[in-house]
């Protein structure tokens, strides 16, 4: 950056901090990207991985002139999460993004030391990756979508939207702390609202599809889907798997609604990956995980697709309707 002459000596010392640590954030800063999603261009991970590289260079961070970012993409293999991470960790850069528990958990056990910035992680003190929400204390931070309170929502905005669901089938990933803990809060409530629950594990795409193809046999059934990397790598087929045995669908994103499901009700994940880089700028700059306190989702949106909702003759209930932030028509 060019210092500009004001004319004194006075201004122009006064200026000088401002312009050493503008020099200072020009040299080329390292960072890594544990990306549990496959590196196919699905629009969705495209969206969120865009939204945190604009924020980057809205705070001043350019790839290929200031910043390099080293991604890994293990397309929610554990095996791969666990590979990467430990090469990342390696390669001892300022600070790795880690979106997701299925990034989250194998970066905390390869490294202890290298700042650690997390999106989309659920219960982040259950899991161990953070001493309190307010005091981090090690060497992660970042944020969380919801509360496993949040599962209860999803069971009874399904039994709203599709009344005679009295069966419902629940996508997890039981490798996460986040699709047991949802599990738990999901049958805790199911009971009252009259719908019986059993969990579907999310491993590929072939067994959804056995499980579900089973599930779809009796009458009356539903589909609640919770939040996992692996959920998104199996968005399509979970999505046209719903459509084809006519199961009303609830989902924890909107871009699950917009790419066909029935209805959605969550936090915007683009919105965190967006934060997240406020939060890798500011460990760039020198400050530490364990001073940055996780941070809260506090807006959940709902989104009815209409067009789905036709298309599996259910009728949107007027209350429904008037309480949704988005309807896809």
């Amino acid at each position: 950056m060019r210092r500009r002459d004001f004319g004194t000596a006075i201004i122009g010392m006064a200026i000088w901090p401002l312009a050493s640590r503008a020099q200072q954030a020009d040299r080329m800063r390292r960072v890594g990207a544990l990306m549990p999603y496959a590196n196919n261009g699905d629009p969705q991970v495209q969206e969120r991985n865009a939204a945190f590289l604009q924020r980057m260079q809205q705070l001043g961070w350019t790839v290929g002139q200031n910043l390099q970012i080293d991604y890994r993409w293990s397309g929610g293999n554990e095996d791969d999460a666990r590979k990467y991470a430990t090469e990342l960790a390696a390669l001892a850069p300022d600070v790795i993004f880690a979106p997701g528990s299925a990034a989250a958990g194998p970066l905390r056990g390869a490294t202890r030391t290298v700042p650690v910035v997390f999106t989309n992680v659920v219960d982040p003190v259950g899991a161990g990756y953070v001493e309190s929400i307010a005091h981090p204390g090690g060497n992660a931070t970042g944020f969380t979508p919801f509360e496993y309170s949040i599962g209860a929502k999803w069971v009874e905005l399904l039994k709203e939207i599709a009344p005679n669901v009295t069966r419902a089938a629940v996508l997890r990933d039981p490798a996460i702390s986040a699709g047991l803990g949802l599990w738990a809060a999901i049958q805790s409530v199911s009971r009252a609202v009259a719908i019986e629950v059993s969990p579907v594990n999310i491993v590929d795409a072939g067994e959804i599809e056995r499980s579900i193809a089973a599930f779809a046999r009796s009458p009356n059934g539903g589909l609640i889907i919770t939040g996992s990397a692996l959920a998104v790598v199996h968005r399509d087929v979970t999505i046209a798997l719903a459509a084809r045995h006519r199961l009303p669908a609830v989902y924890y994103e909107r871009h699950f609604a917009v790419a066909g499901g029935l209805i959605s009700y969550g936090p915007s994940i683009v919105d965190e990956f967006r934060r997240a880089a406020d939060y890798v700028d500011r460990i760039l700059k020198g400050e530490k995980p364990a001073d940055l306190p996780v941070q809260v989702a506090t807006k959940h949106d709902l989104v009815i697709n209409l067009r789905t909702a036709k298309s599996l003759g259910i009728e949107v209930p007027p209350t429904l309707l008037a309480r949704a932030d988005q309807l896809i028509e």
